[in-house]
Protein backbone atom coordinates (compact mmCIF):
# COMPACT_ATOMS: atom_id res chain seq x y z
CA UNK A 1 0.00 0.00 0.00
CA UNK A 2 1.36 3.43 -0.93
CA UNK A 3 1.31 6.45 1.33
CA UNK A 4 -0.41 9.69 0.43
CA UNK A 5 2.99 11.37 0.15
CA UNK A 6 4.23 8.71 -2.27
CA UNK A 7 1.06 9.03 -4.35
CA UNK A 8 1.50 12.81 -4.52
CA UNK A 9 5.18 12.53 -5.39
CA UNK A 10 4.46 9.95 -8.07
CA UNK A 11 1.81 12.13 -9.69
CA UNK A 12 4.02 15.22 -9.47
CA UNK A 13 6.83 13.27 -11.12
CA UNK A 14 4.42 12.28 -13.86
CA UNK A 15 3.40 15.92 -14.37
CA UNK A 16 7.08 16.92 -14.45
CA UNK A 17 7.70 14.31 -17.14
CA UNK A 18 4.73 15.55 -19.17
CA UNK A 19 6.03 19.13 -19.06
CA UNK A 20 9.55 17.98 -19.99
CA UNK A 21 8.36 15.69 -22.79
CA UNK A 22 5.95 18.17 -24.32
CA UNK A 23 7.97 21.28 -23.50
CA UNK A 24 9.81 21.23 -26.79
CA UNK A 25 6.79 20.42 -28.97
CA UNK A 26 4.73 23.05 -30.70
CA UNK A 27 1.28 23.63 -29.33
CA UNK A 28 -2.01 25.13 -30.39
CA UNK A 29 -0.39 28.57 -30.06
CA UNK A 30 2.06 27.44 -32.80
CA UNK A 31 4.70 29.99 -31.79
CA UNK A 32 5.50 28.19 -28.54
CA UNK A 33 4.87 24.84 -26.91
CA UNK A 34 1.83 24.07 -24.76
CA UNK A 35 4.21 23.74 -21.80
CA UNK A 36 5.56 27.25 -22.39
CA UNK A 37 2.00 28.52 -22.78
CA UNK A 38 0.81 26.96 -19.52
CA UNK A 39 3.88 28.19 -17.61
CA UNK A 40 3.33 31.71 -18.96
CA UNK A 41 -0.36 31.60 -18.01
CA UNK A 42 0.56 30.54 -14.46
CA UNK A 43 3.20 33.28 -14.28
CA UNK A 44 0.60 35.86 -15.33
CA UNK A 45 -1.73 34.66 -12.56
CA UNK A 46 1.10 34.78 -10.02
CA UNK A 47 2.03 38.32 -11.14
CA UNK A 48 -1.60 39.32 -10.53
CA UNK A 49 -1.39 37.94 -6.97
CA UNK A 50 -3.87 35.14 -7.64
CA UNK A 51 -4.21 32.50 -4.94
CA UNK A 52 -2.48 29.12 -5.22
CA UNK A 53 -5.64 27.34 -6.34
CA UNK A 54 -6.05 29.64 -9.32
CA UNK A 55 -2.34 29.56 -10.18
CA UNK A 56 -2.48 25.74 -10.20
CA UNK A 57 -5.52 25.80 -12.48
CA UNK A 58 -3.68 28.17 -14.84
CA UNK A 59 -0.60 25.97 -14.82
CA UNK A 60 -2.59 22.84 -15.67
CA UNK A 61 -5.43 24.24 -17.79
CA UNK A 62 -4.31 22.77 -21.13
CA UNK A 63 -2.92 19.45 -19.90
CA UNK A 64 -5.75 17.63 -21.64
CA UNK A 65 -4.04 18.32 -24.99
CA UNK A 66 -1.32 15.88 -23.92
CA UNK A 67 -3.73 13.20 -22.75
CA UNK A 68 -5.93 12.95 -25.80
CA UNK A 69 -6.16 9.44 -27.27
CA UNK A 70 -4.82 10.86 -30.52
CA UNK A 71 -1.99 13.27 -29.71
CA UNK A 72 -2.28 14.90 -33.13
CA UNK A 73 -3.75 18.40 -32.91
CA UNK A 74 -7.49 17.76 -33.31
CA UNK A 75 -8.13 21.37 -34.27
CA UNK A 76 -6.04 20.88 -37.41
CA UNK A 77 -8.56 18.15 -38.31
CA UNK A 78 -11.48 20.58 -37.69
CA UNK A 79 -12.50 18.81 -34.49
CA UNK A 80 -12.88 19.97 -30.90
CA UNK A 81 -10.61 17.69 -28.84
CA UNK A 82 -12.50 18.50 -25.58
CA UNK A 83 -9.11 18.91 -23.89
CA UNK A 84 -10.72 20.85 -21.05
CA UNK A 85 -12.87 17.84 -20.06
CA UNK A 86 -10.03 15.34 -20.49
CA UNK A 87 -7.70 17.48 -18.38
CA UNK A 88 -10.22 18.08 -15.59
CA UNK A 89 -11.02 14.35 -15.32
CA UNK A 90 -7.31 13.52 -15.23
CA UNK A 91 -6.65 16.03 -12.44
CA UNK A 92 -9.79 15.28 -10.37
CA UNK A 93 -8.36 12.36 -8.33
CA UNK A 94 -5.50 14.60 -7.18
CA UNK A 95 -6.97 18.12 -6.86
CA UNK A 96 -10.15 19.56 -5.39
CA UNK A 97 -12.94 21.12 -7.47
CA UNK A 98 -11.65 24.71 -7.12
CA UNK A 99 -8.63 23.61 -9.21
CA UNK A 100 -10.34 21.22 -11.63
CA UNK A 101 -13.62 23.06 -12.29
CA UNK A 102 -11.95 26.14 -13.85
CA UNK A 103 -9.83 23.80 -15.99
CA UNK A 104 -13.06 22.19 -17.22
CA UNK A 105 -14.62 25.60 -17.87
CA UNK A 106 -11.80 27.56 -19.49
CA UNK A 107 -13.00 26.91 -23.05
CA UNK A 108 -16.55 27.88 -22.09
CA UNK A 109 -15.07 31.04 -20.55
CA UNK A 110 -13.61 32.01 -23.93
CA UNK A 111 -17.01 31.54 -25.55
CA UNK A 112 -18.61 33.52 -22.69
CA UNK A 113 -16.19 36.44 -23.00
CA UNK A 114 -16.64 36.59 -26.76
CA UNK A 115 -20.40 36.85 -26.21
CA UNK A 116 -20.41 39.32 -23.32
CA UNK A 117 -17.49 41.65 -24.07
CA UNK A 118 -17.54 43.05 -27.61
CA UNK A 119 -13.80 43.84 -27.63
CA UNK A 120 -12.65 40.47 -26.24
CA UNK A 121 -12.68 38.74 -29.62
CA UNK A 122 -10.08 41.25 -30.85
CA UNK A 123 -7.71 40.07 -28.08
CA UNK A 124 -7.72 36.45 -29.25
CA UNK A 125 -4.68 34.98 -30.92
CA UNK A 126 -5.18 33.64 -34.47
CA UNK A 127 -5.13 30.08 -33.07
CA UNK A 128 -7.80 30.97 -30.49
CA UNK A 129 -9.98 32.52 -33.19
CA UNK A 130 -9.67 29.33 -35.25
CA UNK A 131 -10.50 27.04 -32.30
CA UNK A 132 -13.44 29.19 -31.19
CA UNK A 133 -15.40 28.12 -34.26
CA UNK A 134 -14.87 24.42 -33.47
CA UNK A 135 -15.74 24.96 -29.81
CA UNK A 136 -19.19 26.37 -30.52
CA UNK A 137 -18.55 30.06 -31.13
CA UNK A 138 -19.76 32.80 -28.79
CA UNK A 139 -22.42 31.70 -26.30
CA UNK A 140 -26.08 32.48 -26.79
CA UNK A 141 -28.22 34.00 -24.02
CA UNK A 142 -29.23 30.65 -22.52
CA UNK A 143 -25.62 29.43 -22.45
CA UNK A 144 -24.52 32.68 -20.79
CA UNK A 145 -27.10 32.27 -18.02
CA UNK A 146 -26.14 28.62 -17.48
CA UNK A 147 -22.42 29.48 -17.36
CA UNK A 148 -22.98 32.29 -14.84
CA UNK A 149 -24.79 29.82 -12.55
CA UNK A 150 -21.78 27.49 -12.29
CA UNK A 151 -19.60 27.77 -9.16
CA UNK A 152 -16.10 29.04 -9.98
CA UNK A 153 -17.12 30.41 -13.37
CA UNK A 154 -15.33 33.67 -12.48
CA UNK A 155 -12.10 31.72 -11.95
CA UNK A 156 -12.46 30.17 -15.40
CA UNK A 157 -12.89 33.66 -16.83
CA UNK A 158 -9.73 34.79 -15.00
CA UNK A 159 -7.79 31.84 -16.44
CA UNK A 160 -9.05 32.74 -19.90
CA UNK A 161 -7.83 36.33 -19.53
CA UNK A 162 -4.38 35.19 -18.37
CA UNK A 163 -4.36 32.63 -21.19
CA UNK A 164 -4.11 35.51 -23.67
CA UNK A 165 -0.91 36.71 -21.93
CA UNK A 166 0.62 33.23 -22.16
CA UNK A 167 1.59 33.35 -25.82
CA UNK A 168 4.92 35.18 -25.93
CA UNK A 169 7.80 33.26 -27.53
CA UNK A 170 10.94 33.23 -25.41
CA UNK A 171 9.40 34.81 -22.30
CA UNK A 172 11.43 33.96 -19.20
CA UNK A 173 9.10 32.47 -16.57
CA UNK A 174 9.54 29.98 -13.70
CA UNK A 175 9.82 26.31 -14.65
CA UNK A 176 7.35 23.61 -13.62
CA UNK A 177 9.62 22.66 -10.69
CA UNK A 178 8.97 26.08 -9.12
CA UNK A 179 5.32 25.07 -8.67
CA UNK A 180 5.86 21.59 -7.22
CA UNK A 181 5.65 22.62 -3.51
CA UNK A 182 2.42 24.53 -4.18
CA UNK A 183 0.93 21.61 -6.11
CA UNK A 184 1.94 19.12 -3.42
CA UNK A 185 0.22 21.26 -0.78
CA UNK A 186 -2.97 21.45 -2.86
CA UNK A 187 -2.92 17.69 -3.44
CA UNK A 188 -2.51 17.08 0.30
CA UNK A 189 -5.48 19.36 0.94
CA UNK A 190 -7.56 17.31 -1.55
CA UNK A 191 -6.71 14.07 0.25
CA UNK A 192 -7.54 15.44 3.70
CA UNK A 193 -11.09 16.46 2.66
Amino acid sequence: MTTKSTDSDSFLNHLTDLFATHGAKGGSCQRLSNAEHMLQTAAAARAANADDVLIAACLLHDIGHWLHSEPVDAMKRSQDDRHEDIGARYLAPHFADPVTRPVALHVAAKRYLCATEPDYFQKLSPASVRTLEHQGGPMDAAEIAAFQAIPDHQNAVAIRRWDEYGKVPGLDVPSFDAYRPMLRKLMTTKRSN
